[in-house]
């Protein structure tokens, strides 16, 4: 995979990072930007800049045509893009590689396993993965994850099945409260990630959050990166990302080290960048 301009998909802090780490590494750089954001630091920090549309993120940093066409206008080879918005959309994945640019990120099929809340869950549970209870069903009608909630026993968690970052999830703790947090969360899911699905988890109180972060390249290469506790959260949001975690110690770690390098060897083992 050979490319010299990249388009970024994304806008604000997010695209800018990515864009100095692209110019620092010698490549020419693509910012989109929407009515709203003609002034933003991205646009001007680019070394081209191309509109995309009107504010609405649907009509414009949601919008796979006319982010590739804005590839096709700037003579962009590869896209990145960014996190959020379209990063774990594997139509969008797809449509680059069918347009002939480069995408950076994780395959299709990769981010159709592992992107999507729900499919991610459901992958993990048939590998007999131990999993907080939960529902990740088709049925997404408003009555039966009502339903699906009242079984799996409050406190839950409400979560949109096609992003993060906070958007689209919901703690409920009162049953009284379930109807109208499932219909906020997935109207902030379909305004941010262009999906609704949800999926319900039981809310764990007072837990830890620790990620390990794992990365694989096409060569079959696989590293990680460790632990990483992220637990000091605002409204679902991690604020403090402390590596190592104070949470974990040496006799956890190396249990979780002899998982990772079992897992990672095994003939099965994909080769994605996931979390």
């Amino acid at each position: 995979m050979s490319f010299s301009k990249i388009l970024v998909a994304n806008r604000g802090e997010i695209a800018w990072r990515v864009m100095r780490t692209a110019k620092a590494m010698g490549y020419r750089t693509v910012a989109v930007y929407s009515d709203a954001d003609k002034d933003a630091p991205h646009v001007g920090f680019a070394d081209q800049a191309v509109r995309i549309g009107p504010p609405p993120v649907g009509e414009s940093y949601l919008s796979i045509d006319r982010i590739l066409d804005a590839a096709r206008t700037s003579g962009a080879d590869a896209v990145h893009p960014g996190y959020g918005f379209l990063s774990e959309n594997e139509a969008f994945a797809a449509a680059c590689e069918t347009a002939g640019l480069t995408f950076i990120g994780p395959p299709p099929a990769a981010i159709a396993a592992m992107g999507n809340k729900a499919a991610a869950k459901r992958r993990m549970i048939e590998a007999g993965v131990p999993c907080v209870p939960g529902y990740q069903g088709a049925d997404q009608s408003d009555a039966n994850l009502e339903n699906e909630a009242r079984k799996i026993g409050l406190p839950v968690m409400v979560k949109a099945a096609a992003g993060g970052g906070g958007r689209g999830m919901r703690l409920v703790e009162r049953d009284g409260d379930l109807v109208e947090a499932i219909r906020t969360a997935r109207a902030e899911a379909e305004s941010a990630f262009g999906s609704g699905q949800l999926i319900l988890e039981k809310a764990v109180v007072d837990a830890r959050h620790v990620e390990i972060q794992v990365f694989a390249d096409a060569h079959g290469d696989v590293i990680h990166l460790g632990e990483r506790d992220c637990s000091v959260q605002r409204r679902h949001q991690k604020v403090i990302e402390e590596a190592p975690s104070p949470a974990v110690n040496a006799d956890l770690r190396n249990i979780a080290a002899r998982a990772r390098s079992s897992s990672c060897s095994a003939p099965t083992a994909p080769s994605t960048s996931s979390r």
